[in-house]
């Protein structure tokens, strides 16, 4: 027991252990605030994405148990569809203008939501293999779809790829380092990998290390100037570069790569 001579010095060793306490709290709150706000903004769609997430006279648009669809209301619907996993904390709306473009070009498309937007071991999460068996068991999905994705979506897509259900017939993946954990290259199936030259959160070192773990006939785009962020709409993300290109000439670009991998396979089916 502390002596009454040393009792001031324990009681201001105590009080000076709960202020820094109380400025740890304080900090690790604000912290999270910052967080919170930041991710709200920085991976917010954008007015054009919200848009194209709504019904219009080209492509029909229904929401339903985490899972986007997009169906082309004009001319011949191909066998062929397209199943897009989002990037980790985007919001999926983000990439509803890709999906609307595929759609009015014929290939009906489906954004599937990742569990907890990818975050917190959402993008490992078993209920993405259940809401994808759901879309494949439907009636009116198409007997062969593609599966791409954006970042941490590209991961998911390489882990669908490596044990793919039926109907499989095609590989996007766009703005990842990945594949990384699994190796693709005995795919026999068409694939295309996208890629920025000035991406911040998937360079093009690490790109090119995993280039062994696709097939040798992987049909590679770059984008001269492009960064991460803009493969979605949504706003900059942090850890990226600045791209040199316009949102709009990237994004064409990456549009153009889907739908030329979705008509070869419709062409060979």
């Amino acid at each position: 027991m502390p002596s009454c001579s040393r009792l001031p010095n324990v009681v201001k060793r105590r009080q000076l252990w709960v202020r820094i306490r109380r400025v740890w709290v304080t900090l690790g709150l604000t912290a999270t605030a910052i967080f919170v706000i930041w991710s709200l903004v920085a991976y917010r769609a954008s007015g054009d994405a919200r848009a194209a997430a709504k019904p219009d006279a080209d492509v029909d648009v229904r929401r339903v148990d985490g899972v986007w669809v997009f169906t082309g209301r004009r001319g011949q619907q191909q066998q062929v569809g397209l199943v897009f996993f989002p990037g980790a904390l985007v919001d999926p709306m983000a990439y509803a203008p890709l999906a609307s473009a595929t759609a009015a070009a014929g290939f009906p498309s489906c954004i599937l939501e990742l569990p907890r937007r990818g975050a917190f071991g959402g993008a490992e999460s078993p209920e993405i293999r259940a809401r994808l068996r759901r879309v494949l068991e439907q009636q009116t999905t198409p007997r062969h779809w593609v599966a791409a994705g954006h970042s941490r979506g590209g991961v998911v897509a390489s882990s669908v790829a490596s044990a793919p259900p039926a109907g499989f017939s095609g590989l996007v993946l766009i703005g990842t380092s990945h594949p990384r954990d699994v190796d693709l290259s005995a795919l026999t199936v068409p694939v295309t990998k996208v890629a920025a030259t000035r991406d911040g959160l998937a360079s093009r070192p690490e790109v090119e290390a995993n280039r062994a773990k696709l097939p040798a006939s992987t049909h590679w785009v770059w984008v001269e100037g492009g960064n991460h962020s803009q493969f979605g709409w949504y706003g900059f993300q942090p850890g990226d570069r600045r791209a040199t290109i316009d949102a709009a000439g990237q994004r064409s670009m990456m549009i153009r790569a889907v739908l030329d991998l979705l008509e070869k396979v419709a062409g060979s089916s």
